[in-house]
Parts: structure tokens; sequence; C-alpha cells
């Protein structure tokens, strides 16, 4: 599957929680998401920095006053949030499908909540990246186009 066909899959199966999803379907969504929510956050990048220096130089002093944002940086946050808000679904349902594809229920997305040491997340991306099952699994036929 290239690029702009699992984009154009992603969104047309945008709360679709059944079936089953490539590897090559999932990670040319996350790469778009990814770079999406980059161009789109630049025009914050010179005040998150400043901020987060002035952060990490406040903790002995309570005084000293953190940036605030500029219009360009404000924009930035927005635009960068509005985007994450609107692919958050289609996000979490390839999510979903792509663990199908491992025989595995989606249930095991719920691993990104055990934060400790990014333990979760790193099973999860094991699991996202392991080859899809041969032939009709319990999720249904195997992906149309797969890697």
């Amino acid at each position: 599957m290239s690029f702009g066909q699992s984009i154009k899959h992603v969104f047309s199966n945008y709360a679709t929680f059944q079936g089953r999803a490539s590897r090559s379907e999932f990670w040319w969504w996350y790469l778009f998401t990814a770079i999406v929510s980059l161009i789109l956050f630049i025009p914050a990048i010179p005040w998150y920095n400043e901020y987060v220096s002035a952060s990490l130089n406040q903790i002995g002093d309570a005084t000293q006053v953190l940036p605030a944002p500029s219009g360009l940086a404000i924009l930035g946050l927005v635009l960068s949030t509005i985007f994450s808000l609107a692919v958050l679904v289609p996000t979490i349902a390839v999510a979903v499908r792509r663990l199908h594809d491992t025989d595995r229920s989606g249930w095991w997305l719920l691993l990104w909540l055990l934060c400790c040491f990014g333990i979760g997340a790193i099973i999860l991306i094991i699991l996202w990246i392991l080859p899809s099952t041969p032939g009709p699994n319990r999720f249904g036929e195997g992906p149309a186009i797969a890697i």
C-alpha cells in the first residue's frame, strides 16, 4: 500500500475498529500524522524552546516569569492541537486494526497506559512491527494490500 492509498484508506475507515490493517497502512499513517503535526507546530518552536529553558532555570526561583507565547506560537499550538484531535479516532482505529492483523485483540492498545519506563509503548511497537497473520484470522480476511 502506498503513502497516498494508506491515508485515503484510513480516512475512509475513520472510526472502523473491525477488520485488519497491513503494516504499510499503519506505518504510512503514522508517518503522515508525524509530518503534519511537526509542520503545524513549527511556528511554536522558538517559544517552546524559550519556555522549556525558562522552566528549567526556574526550579529554585519562584519569582521568574515564564515567557508568554506570541501570536504565531499560539497559531501553531492551536493548529497542531486541532489536527491531533481530528486524527485521534482514526489513529486509534488503525492501531486496533493493526493489532487485529497480528491476531490480537484491540484491547492490547490499553498497554499504552502502562507508562512505567515506556514499557507499554515498547510492547505495542513490537506488536505493530510483527508480520501479519497469513490468511484469515478471527478478525477477518487479511488486508488486500500488505507488505
